[in-house]
């Protein structure tokens, strides 16, 4: 990751290719998180939560199938989705897939 500061101003730059850890990694400290989910086809994160978020997914490659509370959505490659980290979530990979995820807090 790079990090130049510009008087009041921060720009960080990261590779997502240069990320460790699996499913998990974080890209940068601070907020809003930001996470690259990578999983192997047949892999899963079980249901959980992520209260006061609201959550964008982009899926970058692959294709997952993501259960929001009762629903389910067939995610294709390109495909974003935004919601309400105060249901329950919980993604599964019918191929290899690689998502990019921003967790902001929820603004009132």
């Amino acid at each position: 990751m790079t990090t130049q500061t510009h008087a009041a101003e921060t720009t960080e730059v990261a590779s997502l290719d240069d990320l460790e850890g699996r499913p998990h990694a974080r890209l940068f400290d601070g907020e809003p998180q930001t996470i690259r989910l990578t999983l192997e086809a047949g892999n899963c994160v079980a249901p959980h939560q992520h209260p006061d978020r609201e959550i964008v997914l982009h899926l970058l490659e692959g294709r997952l199938t993501v259960t929001l509370g009762e629903e389910e959505y067939d995610v294709t490659e390109g495909t974003v989705v935004r919601f309400d980290g105060d249901q329950y979530v919980s993604p599964e990979a019918v191929e290899d897939s690689t998502a990019l995820l921003v967790l902001a807090k929820r603004q009132e």
